[in-house]
């Protein structure tokens, strides 16, 4: 067995066992390897030049490209950061390197015979762009070298290797796809994070309803897929597979609880009878723990129980409809924080004079910025910054459209409910209830303060106001979307992801009318206002303002997240989720999305889960959505200036006519 020599000056444990030139047994797996996402993992570096490969010990060596630069090139760690990008692309990128650098990782899963099997994985890097040749050449390297009792399978690490391999046989090279891999998965994480509580397991969502009234925020809920209308808890734990971006983890990534999907949570409460008992309950990307306490914690009611949000104060005075292309970001105080995000995105891509590098600019340690590698996938070499700033604009502009459409003021929801006596009645005994802190009232009070919401006519003047504005949206014939735009949401502590309401099929003007009620009726649900209340907003300074848009045919929906929402310190890759048909498919949970990772820095994308899709989505539309998740990324740096690391959630369509469109842009709360 070879061992590696330190070169002079390099300070080391004298515990690295890393090997040199060894063939792989599963024991000496285990002695190098660390654990990652609950898997066991060993770094390999192929040294074609002296046709030999290194076994690193994982404890020693966090990364390849440290190890090769100090350890068989002699060079120093600050050599290496002062050519960091280039040296990256050495062993990345250039077909012919000399280093070929992987992960192998250890596997189990059961035959059809139900008999548990052993097997090995190797994958390279995302970023990694080897050609099928050499693929080809990397996996027979290995697998010469690894105990031959162990299957070995090889995982495309991005949509590039996988049509790469395409043209290779599976009988020289073995592989498994990411998806199939993970999308089974017994415990995935959704959102990290730490609670103590005493667990509850529904099985049904009837189950939950029934009990629902007696949760409170010391309680962890286990379901198989929690409602959108779950109330604020310890910590969530779903049974069955769900994505990211639902409308519940959303919430949960609001309110920092925990939360993630735990499979094998059936076996779990029936093994330690968990089911009413206190736990301990931890999600991290890496592990997840859940374990019974013996005796009754003491805890302390969370921040939140304390937590006071102050809102901008609504400007009531009588505003007109306006189309949302004459909205601008500041406008959120008149129509809400979706309808000006609507119309500072309209501004963004009609001008094409905003900034959108910014998220480039910040320092990556030890790279000073990101430009070099924005430059790259805008198709620049060596720009300045004045050129690559307009081409961002331009990329961003060719690539996505704005929603037409109008946004009506909260002076409207203002004059309708003061126009009636019985409203102002309704929601004079709503204060009086919130005031002494009675909330037992609100499953009460609020259902009829909203049907009297739905029901009550509206004036003449303000149903004029809303006809006459929306007449050239009308006069098309089809149907309408009618979306809320609160000044309650999109606020630090309070997200409100699905609280609201949206009627997505509205024809002609009588519903147009009522869809507008119901929108504004959706403010004072007892869900809402139970939350808002929570957290200290008041029912006075809470208004709705209502975006109406002509609903547009769409093959293809989703949201888009500028993170990783399951490994935060990620900078490079953004989560996309999508269906067949509108992008609500996917926030309301009617079916389970295809998920990707793209990479927004040195480009390439993967598959995650194909969700309820039985095929993979073709090569030109995946392409499609790598633009689209480099658009959300430059719009990341407009949206969330001065903190453009904060990420965005993007709802999007791709239109029946090819185009990708942006239909809401708001924080995406962390």
């Amino acid at each position: 067995m070879s061992t590696v020599t330190l070169p002079t000056g390099i300070a080391e444990a004298a515990t690295d066992r890393t090997v040199v030139g060894e063939h792989l047994s599963l024991p000496l797996f285990r002695t190098l390897s660390g654990v990652l996402a609950g898997h066991p993992y060993l770094k390999v570096v192929v040294d074609r030049a002296e046709s030999t490969w290194h076994l690193l010990d994982t404890a020693a060596h966090p990364f390849h490209v440290n190890y090769i630069a100090t350890h068989v090139l002699g060079m120093d760690l600050a050599e290496l950061d002062a050519a960091l990008d280039e040296f990256n692309a050495s062993v990345y990128m250039d077909p012919g390197r000399r280093f070929l650098l992987g992960v192998l990782s250890l596997h189990t899963d059961t035959d059809r015979e139900g008999r548990e099997r052993t097997f090995l994985v190797l994958e390279t890097t995302e970023a990694d762009t080897m050609h099928g040749e050499l693929l080809e050449f990397f996996y027979s390297f290995v697998r010469e070298r690894v105990d031959g009792r162990l299957p070995l399978l090889l995982k495309p690490a991005n949509h590039g290797q996988e049509e790469e391999l395409a043209a290779v046989s599976e009988q020289r090279v073995p592989r498994i796809l990411s998806h199939q891999l993970f999308g089974t998965r017994t415990r995935t994480p959704l959102n990290p994070g730490d609670a103590t509580g005493r667990l509850h397991h529904f099985r049904t969502v009837e189950e939950y309803e029934a009990a629902a009234g007696g949760l409170g925020w010391s309680d962890i809920v286990a379901m198989p897929c929690l409602p959108d209308d779950v109330q604020r808890v310890a910590g969530f734990i779903n049974t069955t597979p769900i994505t990211p971006l639902s409308h519940t983890n959303v919430l949960a990534s609001g309110w920092g609880i925990p939360n993630a999907i735990v499979r094998d949570l059936e076996q779990l409460v029936e093994k330690d009878a968990l089911d009413g008992a206190w736990v301990r309950y931890r999600v991290r990307e890496d592990e997840i723990i859940l374990e019974r306490l013996e005796e009754v914690p003491e805890l302390r009611a969370p921040a939140w129980h304390q937590q006071r949000i102050r809102l901008e104060p609504p400007l009531l005075k009588d505003a007109p409809v306006l189309s949302l292309r004459r909205l601008r970001s500041t406008d959120r105080d008149r129509y809400g924080t979706k309808a000006a995000n609507l119309g500072e995105l309209h501004h963004v891509l009609d001008s094409r004079t905003a900034d959108l590098t910014a998220f480039y600019s910040r320092p990556r340690p030890p790279r000073e910025n990101l430009y070099g590698h924005l430059a790259a996938r805008l198709g620049l070499h060596a720009p300045s910054a004045v050129e690559l700033r307009a081409a961002a604009a331009s990329f961003v502009a060719d690539t996505v459209e704005a929603p037409e459409g109008v946004a009506l003021p909260f002076s409207l929801m203002h004059r309708f409910l003061t126009s009636s006596p019985a409203l102002q009645q309704g929601i004079g005994e709503l204060k009086t209830a919130l005031e002494l802190d009675a909330t037992d009232l609100l499953d009460s009070l609020c259902p009829q303060l909203q049907h009297l919401i739905r029901h009550t006519p509206l004036p003449d003047s303000v149903a004029q106001q809303i006809t006459r504005a929306s007449h050239p949206l009308l006069a098309a014939g089809g149907r309408l979307v009618v979306r809320s735009s609160s000044n309650a949401e999109d606020l630090p502590g309070f997200s409100a992801a699905g609280v609201y309401d949206s009627v997505t099929a509205v024809r002609g003007t009588g519903e147009l009318l009522d869809a507008v009620r119901q929108v504004w009726a959706s403010l004072l649900s007892p869900r809402s206002v139970r939350l808002r209340h929570q957290v200290g907003i008041s029912l006075n300074e809470t208004y709705m303002g209502v975006i109406i848009q002509v609903y547009v045919p769409a093959t293809l929906g989703g949201v888009l997240v500028t993170c990783n929402p399951t490994r935060r310190e990620d900078f490079r890759n953004v989560y996309l989720n999508c269906s067949p048909g509108s992008p609500e498919r996917v926030v309301e949970g009617q079916t389970l999305p295809q998920q990707y990772l793209y990479n927004t820095v040195e480009g390439g994308g993967r598959t995650v889960a194909l969700g309820s899709s039985s095929e993979e989505l073709p090569s030109a539309t995946r392409a499609r959505l790598a633009d689209l998740s480099l658009t959300g990324r430059l719009l990341q740096s407009h949206f969330s200036a001065p903190e453009v690391d904060r990420p965005l959630d993007i709802e999007w369509l791709l239109t029946d006519q090819g185009g990708l469109r942006l239909v809401q842009i708001r924080p995406y709360a962390l």
